[in-house]
C-alpha cells in the first residue's frame, strides 16, 4: 500500500476506519514489514532506511489509531480469532508428540563426565582472568570490620552455648554409657546397646537444634539493623548446623568419650584420631565453602571468593589425602581384625573395603574440590546429604543383611512326633528358608547400591520406578518371588504328605503296603518334575520371553523322541503296566533278566537291583520279558533227599516224617509254616540211590529259613536210624600181565 493510503486512513474518523477491507491484512502487514525492517537493516543504504523508517512511522500511527477506537479494536480481534480457525474441510492434525530420547546409565555417565570437565576448564580459565585483573570492587574496611565484629559476636554465643549445654547434659552420657557397659557384659537385654547408641545421638541433635534455635533468636536482635550483618550471620548458623550434625554422626560412629557406646569394635586410640581429624577437615571445609568464601564474594568481589576458595579447598584436599594415605595400611589392618570377628559375607565385603578404601576416600574429596569450584555453598550441602544417605543407606543395609545372615546360619528344629510324621519336612525347612534369606539378602545389596547411586545423583531411582521399564523389573521380580515361594510351599506341603503317609505307622502295627509305597514315591518324582516344569515356565514369562515358541518346540521335540527314542517310550509305557498289574514294588525280592535280587528303586523308566553279592543293577522295563517275584502271598519248599538204593523205603518215609515234626516244634521256624507239608514219597530211582520228596508251604522269602532248618533235622533223624545217604563207589578190574619165558611171553 502506498504511504499516502496509509495517511488517508489515518485521518478518516474512527467510526468509518473499520469499513475498510484492508483492515483485515494490516495487522499481517506490520508484522511483515517489522520482520523485513529488522533483517535488512544493517544491510540496506542509508536513504532507502530513512525512506523506510518514514514508512513505518506512518504506518504505526494508523495501527496506534485503529486500536485507540474499542469498536475497531474488537472487530479486528475478532476477525483474528476467526482467522485463526480452521478452515471447512481442513483436518486439525494432532501435534506430533516429542521423541524422548532414553538415555542409557553410561551414556548419562559419560554426558556428565563431560561436562564437569568442560566447566572445569571455564573455571580454570575464569581464575587465571581473575588473577590477572585484580579485584574489580573497592574494599571498605569500615564497613568489613563492623560486620566482622556482630559475626565474631554471634559465632562465640553460639559456641559457648552450645558447648554449656553439653556439659549440663554430660551426666546422661554417662549414664548411657553405663548402660552400654553394662549391654556388653550381656547383663541387659539385647536391645539395651542400641537403644544408648541411639539415645546419644538424638540428644546430640536436640542439642543441635536447640543452640540454632537460640541462634537465630539471638540473630534477630542483635544485627545492627544491616541487611549484610544479618546475611553473614544466617550463613554462620546454616555451616554450624551442617558441620554439627555431621560430627554428631561421627560421634555416633567413633564414641571416642564412651567407649561402650561405640557400636563398631574399634580400639579407643583408632576412634579419637579419627574422629579428631575427620570432625577438624569437616568444619575447615564447611565453614570455608558456607562462610569465608561467601563473606569474601560480598565483601570484595565473586572472582576473589573464587581464588580464595580454590586455594582453601585446593590445601584441604591435600591434606585430607596425604592423611588416607598415611593411615592406608593401618586401616587395612582394622578392617581385617573386624572382619576376622565377623560372619563370612561381611568379612567378605570388610576385606574388599580393606583394599580399596582410600581409592574411594580420596575420591571423596577429589569429587568434593571440583564440586566445590562450581558452587561454593551448594557443593558441600550436596556432598554432607549424600554422605549422610549413604551412611543412613548402608547402616540400613548392613543391619537388615546382619539379621538375614544370622537367621541363615541358624537351623530350626521340629519335634519328635512332627518328624516322626514328616522324616524329610525338617531337613526342607532347613535347606528352603536358608536359600530363600539368601535371595533376600541379594535383593538388598542391590537395593542398597541403587540407592547409594541415587543419593549421589549418578542414578534416578525414583525416576526409573516410574518408568515402565522400572515397573516391569520390580514388577517381575515381586511375581518371580511370589512364584518361587508358592511353589516351594506347594512342593513342601505335597511330599511331607506323601512322606507321612509313607511313615505312617497304623494302630494295628502294620505299614503301608509296597505297592503304596511305590506308587508315592513314583507320584512324589512325578511332582517334582511337574512343579519345576511350571514353575520355570511361569518364571521365564515374567521375565518377558515368549514361552509359546518354547511349547511349540517341547511338542516337537517330544515327536521327534517318540520316533527316535522308541525304546524309552516302551520303557515307560511298561513301567505304567508294571505298575498297574502290581507287578513288583520297591523292597521285594525279584528275578528279572537272570538276575535275582532286591528292589531298592523304581523310576519312570528302569528298576534298580541289588543281588546277595552287593552288586547294583539297573534293568529298564522294556527289557523285561519274564518277572519272577518272591514276595507274593506264601513261598514253597521243595525238599528232596536221596538215600541209598539198599535203604527201607517205608523206614525212610518215617524218619523223614519225624524230622517234619521235629520241625513243627522248632521255635525258630514253626511261625513261618502255613498248613501241612505234603509227601510226595519216592520220586526218583537210580543206579545207586532213590529220591523222597515233601512240600512245605511257608510265608514269603522264609522258605530258605525253613530250608537250613530241615536239611540239619533230617540229617540228625538219618543218621540216627542207620539210613545211609549214596555213596559214590567205582569198581576197578584189572589182569594180571604175562611172564617172560625164554625169548617168548607166558600165556596167562
Amino acid at each position: 500500500m502506498p504511504n499516502n493510503d496509509w495517511n488517508a486512513l489515518s485521518q478518516r474518523p474512527l467510526s468509518e476506519r473499520h469499513k475498510n477491507p484492508l483492515l483485515l491484512v494490516l495487522p499481517f502487514l506490520m508484522l511483515m514489514l517489522m520482520l523485513f525492517s529488522s533483517v535488512t537493516q544493517a544491510a540496506a543504504p542509508q536513504p532507502a532506511a530513512n525512506a523506510d523508517a518514514d514508512k513505518q512511522k506512518a504506518s504505526y500511527a494508523a495501527l496506534a489509531d485503529i486500536l485507540q477506537d474499542d469498536k475497531s479494536r474488537a472487530e479486528l480481534i475478532a476477525h483474528l480469532r476467526d482467522a485463526a480457525k480452521p478452515q471447512s474441510g481442513e483436518q486439525q492434525q494432532p501435534a506430533a508428540e516429542p521423541k524422548t530420547e532414553q538415555v542409557s546409565l553410561v551414556d548419562g555417565l559419560v554426558d556428565t563426565s563431560q561436562r564437569y570437565a568442560s566447566q572445569v576448564m571455564q573455571r580454570v580459565e575464569q581464575l587465571k582472568e581473575t588473577i590477572d585483573s585484580g579485584p574489580k570492587r573497592v574494599f571498605n574496611p569500615e564497613r568489613f570490620f563492623h560486620a566482622l565484629t556482630y559475626f565474631l559476636i554471634t559465632v562465640a554465643v553460639t559456641f559457648a552455648l552450645f558447648h554449656l549445654i553439653r556439659f549440663l547434659v554430660s551426666p546422661l552420657y554417662k549414664r548411657l554409657g553405663r548402660w552400654g557397659h553394662h549391654a556388653r557384659l550381656k547383663e541387659a537385654h539385647w536391645y539395651q546397646l542400641p537403644a544408648s547408641i541411639l539415645s546419644a545421638f538424638a540428644i546430640d541433635i536436640a542439642i543441635l537444634l536447640l543452640t540454632v534455635a537460640a541462634g537465630n533468636l539471638f540473630t534477630q536482635y542483635v544485627n545492627g539493623g544491616s541487611a549484610l550483618i544479618a546475611r553473614q550471620q544466617a550463613l554462620f548458623l546454616s555451616a554450624f548446623a551442617v558441620i554439627e550434625f555431621f560430627k554428631a554422626v561421627l560421634r555416633l560412629i567413633f564414641a571416642p568419650n564412651f567407649d561402650y557406646l561405640r557400636p563398631f569394635p574399634l580400639r579407643d586410640k583408632t576412634a579419637s584420631y579419627w574422629n579428631t581429624r575427620l570432625a577438624w577437615v569437616s568444619g575447615l571445609i564447611g565453614y570455608a565453602l558456607m562462610v569465608a568464601v561467601p563473606i569474601v564474594a560480598t565483601q570484595i568481589n565473586y572472582p576473589a571468593a573464587a581464588v580464595v576458595n580454590f586455594v582453601v579447598m585446593l590445601a584441604l584436599t591435600l591434606y585430607a589425602s596425604w592423611l588416607i594415605l598415611h593411615n592406608r595400611k593401618s586401616i587395612h589392618q582394622e578392617f581385617n581384625l573386624l572382619a576376622e570377628r565377623s560372619m563370612a559375607f561381611f568379612s567378605v565385603i570388610l576385606r574388599t573395603l580393606g583394599h580399596i578404601w582410600h581409592i574411594l576416600a580420596v575420591s571423596y574429596f577429589i569429587v568434593l574440590f571440583f564440586l566445590s569450584q562450581f558452587d561454593f555453598a551448594g557443593s558441600l550441602t550436596f556432598m554432607m546429604g549424600a554422605t549422610l544417605k549413604s551412611l543412613v543407606i548402608i547402616a540400613l543395609g548392613a543391619l537388615i543383611s546382619g539379621l538375614l545372615s544370622r537367621w541363615i546360619l541358624k537351623r530350626i528344629t521340629l519335634p519328635d512326633d512332627i518328624n516322626r510324621r514328616y522324616p524329610m519336612l525338617q531337613k526342607r525347612i532347613n535347606s528352603y528358608i536358608p536359600g530363600g534369606l539368601k535371595i533376600l539378602r541379594v535383593l538388598v545389596v542391590l537395593s542398597v547400591t541403587l540407592s547409594l547411586l541415587d543419593a549421589w545423583q549418578i542414578f534416578n531411582l525414583h525416576q526409573w520406578l516410574t518408568t515402565e521399564a522400572g515397573q516391569q523389573v520390580v514388577g517381575g521380580v515381586t511375581h518371580i518371588l511370589f512364584i518361587l515361594f508358592f511353589a516351594i510351599v506347594s512342593w513342601t506341603l505335597l511330599a511331607s504328605i506323601i512322606e507321612h503317609r509313607l511313615a505312617l505307622e497304623l494302630s494295628n502295627g502294620t505299614r503301608p503296603s509296597a505297592r503304596e509305597r511305590t506308587l508315592l514315591t513314583l507320584f512324589r518324582n512325578v511332582l517334582a518334575i511337574v512343579i519345576c516344569t511350571i514353575t520355570i515356565m511361569i518364571m521365564l514369562s515374567q521375565i518377558g520371553l515368549n514361552i509359546a515358541p518354547l511349547l511349540a518346540g517341547a511338542g516337537a521335540l517330544g515327536l521327534a523322541i517318540s520316533f527316535g527314542a522308541q525304546t524309552l517310550v516302551k520303557d515307560v509305557i511298561t513301567g505304567v503296566f508294571i505298575q498297574f498289574e502290581n507287578g513288583m514294588n520297591t523292597g521285594e525280592y525279584v528275578t528279572v533278566m537272570g538276575i535275582s535280587g532286591t528292589v531298592e528303586r523304581m523310576t519312570i523308566r528302569s528298576i534298580g537291583l541289588r543281588d546277595i553279592y552287593g552288586v547294583y543293577h539297573i534293568v529298564p522295563y522294556s527289557s523285561i520279558t519274564t518277572l519272577s517275584n518272591y514276595e507274593r502271598e506264601f513261598g514253597v519248599y521243595r525238599a528232596s533227599y536221596r538215600v541209598g538204593r539198599d535203604e527201607d523205603i517205608d523206614q525212610v518215609n518215617a524218619v523223614l516224617a519225624e524230622a517234619v515234626e521235629a520241625l513243627k516244634q522248632d521255635e525258630s521256624v514253626k511261625g513261618s509254616l502255613l498248613g501241612e507239608p505234603i509227601y510226595q514219597g519216592v520220586v526218583e530211582l537210580g543206579d545207586q540211590s532213590f529220591s523222597v520228596r515233601v512240600l512245605i508251604r511257608t510265608k514269603a522269602l522264609e522258605q530258605w529259613n525253613v530250608q537250613y532248618a530241615l536239611d540239619r533235622l533230617v540229617k540228625i533223624h538219618f543218621q540216627k536210624a542207620g539210613i545211609s545217604m549214596p555213596k559214590q563207589a567205582m569198581r576197578v578190574f584189572t589182569e594180571e600181565p604175562p611172564k617172560a619165558v625164554g625169548d617168548g611171553f607166558e600165556k596167562p
